[in-house]
């Protein structure tokens, strides 16, 4: 068996090479078919020179510049914050998009997946029922509705751990020892009185009033996103009836993403109503009332075009660019030449690979929308003494990720290398098939909120560290980078690409096996991780510097 490979050039331009494993000072690795001296320790997932580098040269890593040393730095040795800071290219916009080769996707051209169809034309993954308050003031009415729906509904105990404090409290009592009492043994799986439901769900938030006209605007067209969404079957609406943002401009969003817009939309204003209780036992009956319909709905086949792909990271590690993200690459590419739509978001995290997006859009003007939503975000952070550069959070710089622009150009490698057919500004609707770029902050659930509002029907979340985020409308399936934290976090992650560090399988390999995953999850034969655990994070982005 051949010694596994220990460090990486992950494009022939790159002058640093990547450490697949532990290197001890002094030790010889093999790159391209020569031979490199390590010259100081150099963890995993970290970096270190391919040649001396002096001051104020430029650091590249996949073909792309992200950093510049700030002071030399001899062949062999780790690049890190001391010795190299944030840089990129400035991107220039060509008259011609980039040629694609597209892949062979002849096996996949008659495949289907078993979805909800919705009178827009649209085809959901899921069959959710939405309650929604416009406002934060409507907060408590949402949590007691929760309270009041999912128990008897059969969609598990709205407080799983409860009956596993009562145990322990039990236990205690009787002088049993607490390490015998195993909160896994706890089961929250119950019928559920409506089958074809999927669940209902509650979207808190703390927006509404109290903000701009933008701010108002904006979460008015990410909730209509969220109804309007294939994967919604209708929603339940609460008011308090001061506040800024009305019904009215819920609905007009609403028309401006499906004009012909026909679900069941219940609305119930707290001043206007008698009581709590009768504002409450109203809103209850009518939301039954909607499950109750949604339920005579079924999954029938439809082509994998009708599929929405949102693309996302977290908890990046220095092997998110290298296995997971590549590999969801390949995913989109796949689902872009079959027709279907694939989102790539977090803009903060693209800086740097501006050129290699530049050069794939479709035409110039979406080039520039492109180049001008990254100028205003960017000069937006720099105008409150921030910037993208300050992207990168302590667990990314611990594992390999020094840079925006190098933690950048591994996180746009999720969006394939199909073209970029459109470019949204926040809370954006997709309508175009193929890659669309939504504008939309690097805080992951800022960022999957964001997408699912724009129509994404499905997310694939890649980690290197380990997040439990998921989405209340939109399955998420987390894929690790490492094998490591696929097995310590095994109740989060879905798929593993850690069999790429270790030289065991191929990126194609590995992609054909996640679409594979994509159909299934589509078709409700897999149920995610953060499905099963209820992971549904909600947070509206209020339009400012989120990095």
């Amino acid at each position: 068996m051949p010694e596994p490979i220990k460090a990486l050039r992950v494009n022939p331009k790159d002058n640093v090479i990547v450490a697949l494993r532990d290197l001890a000072a002094g030790e010889t690795v093999t790159v391209d078919d020569h031979a490199i001296s390590v010259g100081e320790a150099i963890k995993s997932k970290h970096k270190f020179t391919d040649w001396n580098l002096g001051t104020g040269d430029t650091i590249t890593m996949y073909g792309l510049t992200v950093g510049k040393a700030d002071k030399p730095i001899p062949r062999g040795h780790g690049i890190h914050t001391s010795n190299v800071t944030h840089a990129v290219q400035a991107p220039q916009i060509n008259e011609e998009a980039r040629p694609w080769s597209t892949p062979d996707v002849s096996q996949w051209m008659d495949t289907t997946f078993d979805g909800y169809h919705r009178e827009s034309g649209s085809v959901g993954t899921a069959n959710q029922w939405l309650v929604i308050p416009l406002v934060f003031c409507e907060n408590r009415n949402l949590m007691l509705m929760k309270e009041a729906l999912l128990g008897p509904l059969g969609y598990g105990i709205t407080r799983p751990y409860e009956a596993y404090v009562q145990q322990l409290a039990q236990g205690h009592a009787k002088g049993v020892p607490l390490a015998d009492i195993d909160p896994d043994s706890q089961d929250i799986t119950r019928n559920r009185l409506f089958p074809n439901v999927d669940g209902v769900k509650f979207l808190a938030h703390t927006l509404g009033c109290g903000g701009t006209d933008n701010d108002s605007d904006s979460l008015a067209g990410l909730l209509a996103g969220y109804i309007a969404h294939p994967n919604v079957a209708g929603a339940t609406i609460l008011s308090l009836g001061c506040q800024k943002t009305q019904l009215d401009q819920l609905r007009e969003e609403i028309h401006k993403r499906d004009p012909l817009f026909s679900k069941p939309l219940h609305f119930f204003e707290q001043q206007k109503s008698q009581s709590e209780r009768q504002m409450i036992g109203s809103a209850l009956k009518a939301t039954f009332q909607g499950m109750a319909d949604a339920n005579k709905l079924s999954r029938q086949p439809a082509p994998l075009s009708k599929l929405a792909l949102g693309v996302e990271c977290g908890g990046s590690d220095g092997f998110s660019g290298i296995s997971a993200n590549p590999v969801i690459g390949l995913v989109s590419d796949r689902l872009a030449a079959l027709h279907g739509r694939v989102i790539l978001s977090e803009f903060p995290e693209l800086c740097g690979a501006e050129q290699d997006l530049v050069d794939r859009c479709s035409t110039p003007e979406i080039a520039q929308r492109f180049l001008k939503l990254m100028a205003a975000y960017q000069g937006a952070a720099q105008k409150v003494g921030s910037g993208f550069d300050q992207n990168p959070s302590h667990g990314n710089i611990a594992d390999g990720l020094i840079t925006d622009a190098m933690k950048s150009a591994g996180a746009a490698r999720k969006g394939g290398s199909s073209p970029v057919n459109d470019v949204l500004d926040y809370p954006g609707w997709t309508t175009n098939q193929g890659l669309n770029l939504l504008c939309s902050p690097g805080n992951d659930v800022e960022s999957t909120t964001a997408m699912a509002g724009a129509g994404a029907n499905l997310i694939i979340f890649s980690t290197g560290l380990g997040t439990p985020t998921g989405n209340p409308v939109t399955p998420v399936i987390k894929i690790s980078s490492n094998t490591t934290i696929a097995q310590n976090l095994s109740d989060i992650i879905d798929f593993d690409t850690g069999s790429i560090i270790a030289g065991e399988a191929s990126l194609d390999t590995l992609a054909n096996d996640l679409f594979q995953l994509v159909i299934d999850t589509a078709s409700g034969h897999y149920q995610t991780c953060a499905q099963r655990l209820s992971q549904d994070d909600f947070i509206p982005w209020k339009r400012g510097v989120s990095l």
